[in-house]
């Protein structure tokens, strides 16, 4: 089923990001994380895709190996940069002919350390906003599109108003839900949403939760999204930096206040990235749940 059909349905979505993992064991632990999160009943999972394409067959593999061994509706990554048209257009032939109907629009990151050489395919899409255009031109509306919102605006916007219209272009190419990177300072999200309300842009934004499981690696990669982690967490985190217990109850706590204040505060849904793990989501969740 479509997304933007169901987010028209439920009073309140719930979902869940995956990575395609690199080894068998791998994968078999991933599902044994999604066997362990569908008493939840998600609205949808989503898996990842990764820079320039890189895990391109082990994506489409775990999308099909979803959609066709368990209930769940699952959307797929998708990013254009390195890809040609015609490639974009295979694999997302493949998706349509097993009856996935749902994917997430992306320009993707260049591979790290071909920042300065990455050559863009001649005949390929350059920004999200063409790859969206793309899909709707070939495959009508058979694919419910979704595409990344960034509260604090994306790393590579000079400011947040000309992310805005760069997003605005994505909607007008035909994408019908945003899921937003993560953030971790409820202002900045709200911030946002009234900005878009402003441009006229009304389409489900669904807030992306990263519980702080692990304080280095959620630093890389805020650092790297450009998401602000506020400086009293910082200190509460670093305080008990060689206590890996610590951080986590810290963390958890922390996006368990987050979620409480987004539901109410009429939010349609919160997207959690889960690295594949378990534990934290279903934490936090059997703390909200009365709220949804």
């Amino acid at each position: 089923m479509k997304i933007s059909e169901i987010l028209k349905q439920v009073k309140r979505s719930i979902s869940f990001e995956f990575f395609p993992p690199k080894t068998a064991e791998g994968e078999e632990a991933l599902f044994r994380t999604i066997k362990e999160l569908e008493f939840i009943h998600p609205t949808f999972v989503s898996i990842t895709y990764g820079a320039g394409g890189t895990t391109r067959e082990r994506t489409i593999r775990v999308v099909k190996k979803i959609h066709t061994q368990t209930n769940l509706t699952v959307m797929a990554h998708q990013t254009c940069i390195g890809h040609t048209r015609k490639e974009i257009i295979d694999i997302l032939s493949q998706y349509k002919e097993i009856g996935v109907q749902n994917v997430l629009a992306l320009r993707g990151d260049i591979p790290q350390g071909q920042e300065e050489t990455f050559v863009f395919p001649p005949d390929g899409c350059r920004y999200a906003n063409e790859l969206v255009s793309l899909i709707r031109e070939t495959f009508g509306d058979w694919f419910s599109i979704g595409v990344a919102a960034y509260p604090e605006g994306h790393p590579e916007s000079p400011d947040l108003d000309t992310d805005i219209h760069y997003f605005k272009k994505k909607v007008e190419a035909g994408a019908e839900f945003a899921i937003t990177q993560m953030f971790f300072d409820n202002r900045y999200f709200y911030n946002y949403i009234e900005k878009l309300q402003k441009e006229g842009i009304d389409i489900p934004v669904i807030p992306g939760i990263m519980p702080i499981t692990n304080f280095k690696q959620i630093k890389k990669f805020a650092d790297m999204c450009g998401a602000t982690i506020p400086g009293e967490l910082i200190q509460k985190l670093q305080a008990v930096a060689d206590k890996p217990e610590e951080i986590e109850k810290i963390g958890v706590d922390y996006a368990i206040k987050q979620c409480e204040d987004l539901l109410k505060n009429g939010v349609k849904g919160l997207h959690f990235y889960t690295l594949n793990k378990s534990k934290a989501t279903i934490e936090i969740y059997n703390h909200i749940k009365d709220l949804l």
